[in-house]
């Protein structure tokens, strides 16, 4: 057995153990296919179980002419998990890139919205159509509780809590935790129900999915992304925006408005603060404000 059904036994594990997304699964696909590719290029027949360390550096140092630092991090990082997962099954006893570390690559700063670019996005859906009221209720509820487009397209209308105020959201290893949502997401939720959603004819499996396309059915992570794109192209905005960015503008302005990191760190999920962290970089003027209104030794 060589290399493909190795692969296959690692993408099968992936998706039904790790319950990993088919992109994320593509990704670490995408790169172990390169280092077979390299190996056949330069005529190096080896299975994944003798394969060693000093055959992976070759390989390494062949792609870091061709990529960036965190591409080259990436491959390197998807490459320890597939042999992980062979000592794991014990196909082989060792990690060949146990002493293989990735390049630094600092911290990339997310990409955020103002608040007029976002109002700007959301004005310009064309509400004569059902999907543009669907549309602005989910760019509302993106950006209003800071979530990830995995978790926009699998909210449930069981998930709405608005008399408490709170969504209950399910995100990353099927962690539930509850976000609050305010009265403007509220509302147009509620018009989107109640003049959209309920003329749909709507498939049984998707009775509890609250937003959904034309047909009845759950909307995919791509369309969300293209409802997106299209907008921007609209108000010529000049950004590469995607989901993630309302929830990083979310997150952003937090913090800019005087929310703590902790508050912030349990709205979006992360599992540690170090993730969260990453916004307090992206103002320091504001920061600069924090210290001289509150430390006592400002002046």
């Amino acid at each position: 057995m060589k290399w493909n059904s190795y692969i296959k036994d690692f993408q099968s594990y992936l998706k039904i153990e790790r319950g990993l997304s088919k992109n994320t699964i593509d990704n670490y696909s995408f790169d172990i296919e390169r280092l077979c590719l390299f190996l056949s290029e330069n005529q190096i027949d080896i299975s994944p179980l003798k394969i060693q360390e000093e055959t992976i550096q070759q390989f390494i140092y062949a792609v870091s002419s061709e990529v960036n630092a965190r591409s080259q991090a990436r491959i390197i990082s998807g490459l320890k998990s597939f042999f992980g997962y062979l000592i794991f099954e014990d196909y082989r006893l060792d990690n060949p890139l146990e002493l293989i570390e990735s390049p630094k690559t600092g911290r990339k700063l997310p990409d955020t919205l103002s608040v007029d670019e976002i109002d700007a996005l959301i004005k310009s859906i064309d509400l004569t159509s059902n999907e543009g009221e669907r549309n602005r209720a989910m760019l509302e509820t993106l950006y209003g509780c800071g979530l990830r487009v995995s978790e926009l397209v699998s909210l449930k209308i069981s998930d709405l809590f608005f008399e408490e105020g709170f969504i209950k959201i399910t995100g990353k290893g099927n962690k539930q935790r509850f976000v609050p949502i305010g009265s403007l997401a509220q509302k147009y939720i509620q018009v989107y129900k109640e003049t959209v959603r309920v003329h749909l004819n709507v498939k049984k499996e998707h009775g509890d999915v609250l937003f959904l396309n034309r047909r009845g059915s759950q909307l995919t992570r791509a369309m969300i992304f293209t409802i997106i794109k299209d907008l921007a192209v609209k108000i010529e905005l000049n950004k590469k925006i995607s989901p993630h960015t309302f929830r990083h503008s979310f997150a952003t302005h937090l913090l800019e408005n005087g929310a703590d990191l902790r508050s912030i760190q349990l709205m979006l999920g992360h599992e540690s603060i170090t993730t969260t962290e990453i916004y307090l970089h992206l103002d320091r003027k504001f920061l600069s404000e924090v210290i001289n209104n509150f430390h006592p030794r400002k002046s």
